[in-house]
């Protein structure tokens, strides 16, 4: 559906406007977005080059402390499994065995867990150039004196911190024997199984030891230079297909732009032939809004669409008086089961179709159809004294086109009709899918009439039957059960009174 405001004028922007705003755009581009989009793409891959260099120097630094991590809690498994495992054992079977430091010249001795570890780091040292493993402290025995304790300044200030905080590890990555390296270092923690020997043995240094003391220092040095030489290839390597990849995006973009320009030329020659299809399409767009005014008042009374168009959001009205009328058609899920769905919707289509023209010959709102229920109202949206008796005529007309259409298509369908007249609330609501609607008790019991009706007849109840008694004819139906109101009057209409009657009842 074709949308224009209030004025009758089109919201969007002309197509001409657009063009002469459009065309310098593009030639602006033309000249200048290549150099600026190389510009962009060198920025945006030295930009990653730089981060790629940083986040690989982390990941070596990273995995560098990892692999010193598990170096160190290796000998420190090795030493605590040679010392709970080999010496505990050995001296409980030979009490005699000498564990010191000089057991390379004692037949039948073995060495002290702290020289075992000394020895297990020097020979991982000569395997791994360029690695140094370290076992030292500021308590060395004697015969360590002289390579013990600490050498450097790093050894010292590991030394202090962790004997602070014996639990964490202490690194540094500086330059090491002229190469970038790793330093790592862990405290060697006094376990219970080591603070007698340490106590007791005749060289200690210290006779106090306690379990949980720091002992000394583990220390393992890694050179990065190998690991940092990989990464730079790898790095190049990545860098070389980033800048082919960037050529590639100029080059694409060379191409595009190259087309862009073409496009350009052929849009400039296309802009007067649009702004007289835009004329034909503005003076079609008028036409088009009439066929929307035309549905509008088709889905809505013509009052209420006026205030929907004028921004009204919430439409409701009362009315003291209304008569609304439920038509139904009995058999109805019947017929559909031995219908095919195209021709059951063919057939009520009909049906439904001649009810509309029945409402527009009498002057009623239609409301709505639900399924195979017709619902229609006189007296709104403009009131109008007589539309207890316009409804009657439309409730006649209905029953006489279903004869009528019966005959035409060999069917046998029927009608079930309700009627009241009472005050109702009518109105507009939501934001999407208007429906004129009507709401309050008087709509319900008109439904109730239909419902608890009789098949082909028109069932109306005492406020309705008080409107029309001089006019047409009723039969009682006397007091029924109806759902929701208990017992009410009710009245079958049947027909409409002659007129001589009617003007001798006047008269009376």
């Amino acid at each position: 559906m074709a949308v224009v405001d209030s004025s009758g004028v089109n919201p969007r922007p002309s197509r001409t406007f657009v063009g002469n705003i459009l065309s310098p755009v593009l030639r602006l581009l033309n000249r200048r977005t290549i150099p600026l989009l190389a510009i962009l793409f060198i920025a945006g891959l030295a930009g990653a080059m730089i981060n790629m260099s940083r986040l690989s120097s982390d990941l070596i630094q990273s995995q560098a402390v990892q692999s010193s991590a598990l170096y160190a809690q290796a000998i420190k498994e090795a030493r605590t499994l040679y010392s709970n495992n080999a010496i505990a054992p050995l001296k409980q079977v030979h009490p005699d065995v000498a564990v010191t430091p000089e057991y390379a010249n004692l037949p039948g001795a073995v060495p002290l867990p702290a020289t075992f570890l000394i020895e297990l780091s020097q020979s991982i040292s000569r395997q791994n150039p360029g690695m140094s493993v370290r076992l030292y402290s500021d308590y060395p025995f004697r015969w360590r004196q002289q390579d013990g304790g600490p050498q450097d300044d790093f050894e010292q200030a590991a030394l202090t911190y962790l004997r602070q905080h014996p639990n964490e590890t202490f690194v540094r990555f500086e330059e090491f024997r002229g190469r970038s390296a790793l330093r790592y270092a862990e405290a060697d923690i006094m376990k219970p199984s080591c603070v007698a020997c340490h106590n007791t043995h005749p060289d200690s240094p210290k006779r106090d030891w306690k379990e949980g003391d720091v002992r000394g220092i583990l220390e393992i040095t890694r050179p990065l230079d190998s690991f940092i030489a990989q990464t730079q290839t790898g790095l190049r390597g990545t860098f070389m297909m980033l800048g082919g990849l960037l050529l590639l995006a100029l080059l694409g973009i060379g191409i595009v732009m190259s087309r862009l320009r073409q496009t350009s030329r052929e849009l400039e020659l296309r802009v007067a032939e649009r702004t007289a299809q835009l004329r034909q399409a503005n003076e079609q767009l008028l036409v088009e809004q009439e066929k929307s005014e035309r549905l509008l008042l088709n889905i809505l009374p013509e009052p209420i669409a006026h205030q929907l168009k004028e921004g009204q959001n919430n439409i409701a009205d009362g009315f003291a008086e209304a008569t609304i009328l439920f038509c139904d058609l009995v058999g109805f899920t019947k017929l559909s089961e031995r219908m095919h769905p195209t021709q059951l919707i063919s057939l009520l289509n009909e049906i439904f179709s001649q009810f509309d023209r029945l409402t527009e010959k009498h002057g009623l709102e239609k409301i709505k159809t639900i399924g195979d229920a017709y619902m229609v109202v006189g007296g709104l949206p403009v009131p109008r004294a007589d539309h207890a008796e316009a409804i009657a005529e439309m409730a006649l007309d209905m029953q006489a086109e279903i004869r009528r259409f019966n005959q035409r298509r060999r069917q046998q369908c029927d009608i079930r009709i309700g009627i009241n007249t009472g005050p109702v609330v009518a109105g507009v609501i939501g934001t999407k899918k208007f429906i004129y609607d009507l709401w309050g008790d008087t709509v319900n019991v008109a439904s109730r009439m239909e419902s608890h009706g009789v098949e082909g007849e028109i069932q109306v109840t005492a406020s309705t039957y008080e409107q029309l008694k001089h006019r047409y004819t009723f039969q009682s139906r006397g007091s029924i059960t109806v759902k929701d109101k208990g017992e009410m009057v009710t009245y079958l209409l049947t027909g409409r009174k002659a007129k001589r009657e009617m003007v001798s009842l006047t008269k009376f």
